[in-house]
């Protein structure tokens, strides 16, 4: 089994963290956690600090600067082969890392997504969030010529050595059609994998909305033509 480092970006998640880093620690691989708190003021960087744990990495920015941000400050940092993108809430389940994992060992994909859309359960939420996730995917898929299910799923696994060779710009949600923009233009093998969902509702702290939106078409039309 090759090395896996698994990039945990943190912003205010005091309720999840402790969990999330249990479950992710309990998977059977050799791995490294590079966990970068994205400047948290609900406690969260506290909870990070008490860690004692020599698989754990944490990294911290002292303001919130946004998720790619924080995946761009741990990419460097990565000494895995195989680099996993791990959000800290527990909407994704670390048990899916075996599916998400298996067409890169196997040598036939390069990049696989977890998708939400393909089967595994979930819970039922929002209609316009899930509209949201469709209209983006397929305007993704009109724009560079494939044929994915969910763009936007935190669940991204790369080849480490072609994640680091991507240059990266976004610094907020702008994160997931940069790379999927990049990725397709570089025509590097895609895979995508059933995974389970259990999303939350704002109250519960969700903090993607409809503003980033916008981001998305924005990151769409310009990295289709720009790089």
């Amino acid at each position: 089994m090759k090395k896996l480092s698994i990039i945990v970006p943190v912003y205010n998640e005091k309720n999840t963290i402790q969990s999330l880093l249990e479950r992710v620690r309990s998977t059977p691989y050799s791995k490294e956690i590079l966990v970068v708190d994205d400047g948290s003021t609900d406690g969260t960087r506290e909870i990070l600090k008490k860690l004692n744990d020599p698989e754990i990495a944490l990294l911290f920015h002292e303001k919130n600067k946004g998720k790619g941000a924080a995946i761009r400050t741990a990419i460097p940092k990565a000494t895995g082969e195989i680099i996993l993108i791990q959000d800290a809430d527990l909407e994704y389940d670390p048990k899916d890392y075996a599916l998400l994992l298996g067409p890169i060992l196997d040598d036939r994909a390069d990049v696989v997504y977890g998708s939400r859309f393909l089967g595994g359960p979930h819970r039922v939420l929002l209609f316009w969030h899930y509209m949201g996730n469709l209209i983006f995917t397929l305007l993704t898929n009109i724009l560079y010529n494939i044929n994915l299910t969910d763009m936007g799923t935190c669940y991204k696994v790369f080849r480490a050595e072609i994640l680091k060779a991507i240059p990266l710009r976004s610094d907020r949600f702008g994160f997931e059609p940069e790379i999927t923009a990049k990725i397709c233009k570089r025509k590097l093998r895609i895979y995508e994998a059933p995974i389970s969902y259990s999303g939350r509702t704002y109250n519960e702290g969700k903090k993607i909305s409809w503003r980033d939106g916008f981001v998305y078409l924005w990151c769409l039309l310009r990295y289709r033509f720009s790089d």
